[in-house]
């Protein structure tokens, strides 16, 4: 078996596991540290909630209050026995309050309120946080986490990749914070299995051109045409979903969430048929830009569901949104070199641009219908 053939072969093992995992499961974590003393609340997903343990009772497909109130006891201990919050060293004992209900742009969640017995915490103090939340179960599933000190809000994403995070409870500067958005924008881009997906489309045929209407798909002479395509793509999805991101982050416009997942994943699946049936042959970045607009919205719902404090948005929007876009050209500085390197073979035009495409379109196509058709909705 040769390098290339491998090379195709793990490539279509990792868009499999995409698949299974196209949209990541996430839990919302916030604690706040007011006057020394720890509280917070934990909303995590019913659909991941009766994966784990099985709430749907009656097995009607949906998840009604009685059936939550009843399990109330079973989902707090489960909870509280995937999260442990240390003080200065000190382990701090966790009570759940009673069972709430509230909805997320992707559901209905669980609510469950926190107290936190610890010692006072001080300026000086250090918190650490051990979560195990559905690691045993799904490895791409993500705590995402608002810890307010004083009315100064940082992020922090947990789950089976980092477990174990340690914070100094002194106010965090400004460029702390943003830093620590920006991380949160690099990470949610690299685990987007869509928006990664919907880039390697625009990527694939950037190293080749089409000289004309009907003519096939032709290797560039030199890298500097590739390097100049990728950057008109890349640019114009970048201004487009940062134009949306803001709009939304903001709460200047809003859409359903299964609207903007499903146009996601159709945008997925035009933009790889587009590689074989070309119908913009040197417009792609008009592509890139049209579809970026509805990304944008795809990123906005982390940081709305964060529920950042006003104060805390605008430093969220540029970080996040910097985090995204270095999180793109780490994967753009991966491919491109190696597509171009690999671009005159008939392996590259028929294996990776028509076969990868193929594989993007078919995988992009099973997700948009279980996005269209979700049986999963839980009505209260």
């Amino acid at each position: 078996m040769s390098v290339l053939t491998r090379i195709l072969l793990c490539l279509m093992l990792l868009l499999t596991g995409a698949a299974q995992a196209h949209k990541p499961s996430d839990s919302y974590l916030a604690l706040n540290v007011a006057a020394g003393q720890l509280s917070g609340r934990w909303d995590i997903a019913l659909r991941d909630l009766d994966f784990a343990i099985g709430l749907d009772a009656d097995g009607d497909g949906a998840i009604t209050w009685g059936e939550l109130r009843a399990r109330h006891a079973e989902i707090a201990g489960y909870a509280a026995a995937r999260l442990v919050v240390s003080l200065d060293g000190q382990t701090c004992t966790l009570q759940v309050g009673a069972q709430q209900v509230d909805r997320h742009t992707d559901g209905a969640y669980s609510v469950l309120p926190l107290q936190l017995g610890c010692p006072a915490a001080g300026a000086s103090s250090r918190i650490d946080i051990a979560y195990t939340l559905f690691a045993e179960l799904d490895p791409q599933h993500r705590g995402l986490l608002a810890l307010t000190v004083d009315g100064t809000t940082r992020t922090a994403i947990l789950g089976p990749h980092d477990a174990h995070q340690g914070f100094e409870l002194r106010s965090a500067s400004r460029l702390e914070q943003a830093l620590h958005f920006l991380r949160d924008g690099i990470w949610h881009i690299w685990i987007g299995f869509d928006h990664i997906l919907f880039l390697l489309a625009l990527l694939l045929p950037a190293v080749g051109h089409w000289p004309r209407a009907g003519a096939s798909w032709q290797p560039v002479s030199r890298f500097s045409q590739a390097f100049w395509d990728v950057l008109r793509v890349v640019t114009a999805f970048t201004v487009a979903h940062s134009i949306t991101l803001s709009l939304a982050t903001l709460e200047l416009v809003t859409l359903p969430s299964r609207w903007v997942e499903s146009a996601i994943a159709a945008s997925v699946v035009l933009a790889a048929l587009n590689n074989i049936w070309p119908l913009f042959h040197r417009g792609r970045w008009m592509v890139a830009f049209a579809f970026g607009l509805v990304h944008g919205f795809g990123f906005a719902s982390v940081l709305g569901d964060l529920g950042l404090p006003q104060g805390a948005l605008v430093l969220a929007l540029l970080g996040f949104n910097v985090g995204v876009e270095l999180g793109q050209l780490v994967i753009v500085a991966a491919f491109l070199p190696l597509a171009y390197t690999l671009r005159r073979g008939g392996f590259y035009r028929h294996a990776v641009l028509h076969g990868g495409s193929l594989l993007i379109a078919a995988v992009a196509a099973a997700w948009l219908v279980e996005r269209v058709f979700d049986l999963a909705f839980m009505p209260f």
